[in-house]
């Protein structure tokens, strides 16, 4: 395994057999590269993530490689040879490459001849020496065979079948569809005017090399297959392909070669390129789905470290025209203490009632925040609320809603208000989501917060299991306060899980707030792995020893306190002292199990606990004269949000329905190879306006300087 790892990654040997064994050990990735740095040579989160990837890999292929050993035992063909190629197989296409000869089914063409006694005559035909072909193919002619070309058939198509089952020529054919392979589309003539066919028209007639097709453009190309608009093509130059097998082949210029010939054409057609090519088309999707997975992860994981606001009393408007606004008081912990409807625009207008009502709840609940939802008539309620005279200074931002109907649908959404509709909680959503992103982004299917590219197109396990490692990765990177998250968030600390979580807020309800870390191993069923791997990232505020609202890992206590009790203060006077911290001589407490990297990180903790290192959330002003993409003219400058990243560029709010391009040419000067070194998730910009397309409704934007 450690090989395998090896040869797949330039990380250090003694860095992947730690690791390895750490994992072994049902340590989690959060918690390794934390506080196990020592012993991994400090690798980070990325780093052991490929470690976890490759030992998964080799697992998989060690597990195909027994079960086959297992069918060739039981086919009673096993050789020593043979057993040395399967164990020293270094990846599956090789090791199913290995097996296919002994993989036949009853119903092939070839065994049907083989059924027949063809099986000489076709190793005589590849020993191209006969010297009368005729007279030995009369000799195969019985109740079983016809006549001399139904047997000159059949040992075709055995011969056929070993063409199809060399190891050397399958890779000639894979190299050639590496290399020159085109992917072609064709739009089906019956549905070529259907209205849900014209986005993909630009794929109604199409041609380049599969290679070079970016992820985007192929997915978007299978799934206008899938629904059924085009058909795909995978195609390469047979006649190239043919010669390459012939030359590997065809040694002679007789009545031999000629048989051979047609057989090899036979393979190639009917064996070889349509497995081929549907190999090839399945690893450029999945390099394609590696790809959207990629940005689609990394879009999540700046959504979900988005700025918060912290612990305000927010005013949050769910924002509708017909069915009303929808508002709801939350507390500074986010508990619901009031919810109400307006209706102050059409076709009601009640404007000026609205104003009162949001300027009373300001002033009865004493609001320092609103949140407006930036949906269906987001605007008009902004531009309403910016109206209302507040008796104190209220900030008032617009909040993405994106997955916010998805979560009040959701079991969590009624297990947490089962006396309240959908509309109370997706309000709450939103107002929950200003205070703090990633502790309500976390109660939502990562699918559905719809951050990304053709995340429904991508293998879904693939996605699920990128999609949590994020998660996972964002909830311990900024830690959790045991005493107020829900149990969604705390299902993602390392170490705990969706049982634990609930465990732990059961023991919460009952019990009252955790007032020390150590009160964690109280729950029940939370053992000493458990504490080990979750305790560091679970954060208790005010408490007794000010070290539990840290980072720093409970085993590391006694060294903090050490390097207090050595200055000869308490450990509370010693935090944030950053001139005595600054002072301390860390090689005094190198010991075997800590050493210099924990020291300095219990140092940069001391400095400043409890710290929550995501930026404070800021007030956004969209241009007020901008209502509709009519409103829009070549040449704009316009303040915007980047609200999606894709790999040909970013989605842009400029405060209308429809969210403008700024595709990957517009981004820079020079050559972009990654949007996210551009831009990122939520960032406030300024855009320009090149184009406008409204029957299309589609904006092209550019990045202004």
């Amino acid at each position: 395994m450690i090989n395998y790892i090896l040869k797949h990654t330039n990380l250090p040997e003694k860095g992947i057999k730690n690791t390895i064994e750490l994992l072994k050990e049902d340590c989690t990735v959060p918690f390794i590269s934390r506080y196990r740095k020592e012993r991994t040579g400090n690798l980070d989160e990325v780093q052991i993530g490929q470690i976890v990837t490759f030992k998964t890999q080799f697992e998989a292929l060690e597990k195909r490689k027994k079960a086959i050993l297992k069918a060739l035992e039981e086919q009673e063909v096993v050789t020593s040879e043979l057993v040395q190629k399967v164990n020293n197989a270094p990846d599956l296409t090789t090791l199913e490459d290995i097996y296919l000869p002994y993989k036949k089914s009853k119903k092939t063409k070839a065994e049907a001849a083989r059924n027949k006694g063809l099986e000489p005559l076709a190793k005589i035909i590849m020993a191209q020496n006969a010297t009368d072909l005729e007279f030995t193919v009369s000799k195969y002619v019985n109740n079983l065979v016809e006549n001399e070309e139904d047997a000159l058939e059949g040992a075709r198509h055995i011969i056929a079948e070993w063409v199809n089952e060399r190891s050397d020529i399958r890779n000639q054919i894979r190299y050639q569809l590496e290399k020159f392979a085109q992917i072609t589309t064709k739009v089906i003539s019956t549905k070529k005017n259907d209205e849900k066919a014209q986005k993909f028209r630009d794929y109604f007639d199409w041609s380049e090399s599969l290679g070079r097709c970016p992820s985007h453009r192929l997915l978007a190309i299978l799934r206008a297959e899938n629904e059924g608009f085009i058909r795909v093509k995978i195609e390469v130059d047979a006649e190239r392909a043919l010669s390459k097998i012939e030359d590997r082949i065809i040694k002679s210029n007789n009545v031999c070669s000629i048989q051979i010939s047609i057989a090899i054409k036979d393979a190639y057609k009917r064996l070889l390129y349509p497995s081929l090519s549907n190999e090839r088309l399945k690893l450029a999707k999945e390099k394609a789905d590696e790809s959207a997975i990629l940005v689609f992860s990394k879009n999540l994981k700046q959504l979900l470290l988005g700025s918060p606001l912290g612990e305000k009393r927010i005013l949050a408007i769910d924002p509708g025209f017909r069915t009303g606004c929808k508002m709801v008081c939350l507390s500074a912990q986010g508990d619901l203490e009031h919810n109400e409807t307006i209706y102050p625009h059409a076709p009601q207008n009640d404007s000026s009632g609205a104003i009162k009502k949001i300027s009373s709840l300001a002033d009865a609940y004493k609001i320092e925040a609103i949140a407006i939802g930036n949906g269906t008539a987001s605007r008009e309620t902004e531009q309403l609320v910016k109206r209302v005279h507040f008796k104190n200074e209220i900030e008032v931002f617009v909040v993405s809603e994106a997955g916010a109907s998805i979560y009040s649908a959701s079991k969590i959404a009624r297990e947490e208000f089962p006396n309240y509709d959908v509309t109370v909680r997706g309000a709450v959503s939103i107002g929950r989501r200003l205070a703090d992103p990633l502790a309500e982004l976390v109660k939502i299917d990562a699918k559905s917060i719809g951050v990304g590219q053709y995340q429904h197109d991508v293998d879904q396990t693939k996605l699920q299991n990128s999609l949590d490692t994020v998660v996972e990765s964002c909830v311990n990177f900024v830690g959790v306060n045991i005493n107020t998250a829900s149990t969604s968030l705390l299902s993602y600390v390392s170490g705990i899980g969706p049982k634990l979580a609930e465990n732990i807020v059961t023991y919460r309800n009952e019990n009252g707030p955790f007032k020390s870390r150590i009160a964690i191993k109280k729950v029940p069923r939370l053992g000493g792995k458990a504490f080990e791997q979750g305790a560091a990232f679970l954060r208790i505020k005010n408490a007794k020893n000010p070290l539990d609202d840290s980072a720093i890992h409970p085993e590391s206590y006694a060294i903090a306190e050490k390097m207090a009790k050595d200055k000869g203060v308490a450990i509370e006077n010693l935090i944030g002292d950053k001139k005595e911290l600054d002072a301390i001589n860390l090689s005094k407490y190198i010991s075997d199990s800590v050493g210099l990297l924990t020291l300095k990180d219990i140092i940069k903790e001391l400095e400043k606990p409890g710290l929550d290192i995501r930026e404070k959330a800021k007030v956004f002003t969209f241009n007020q004269n901008i209502k509709s993409i009519t409103d829009l003219r070549e040449g704009q400058l316009l303040p915007g949000i980047v609200n999606n990243i894709t790999n040909f560029g970013c989605f842009v709010d400029v405060g209308i329905k429809e969210s403008g391009l700024i595709h990957v040419s517009n981004l820079a000067d020079t050559f972009v190879k990654d949007v996210n070194e551009h831009v990122s998730l939520q960032q406030q910009i300024i855009v320009k306006v090149l184009e406008v397309d409204v029957p299309r409704k589609r904006i092209q934007l550019a990045l202004h300087n």
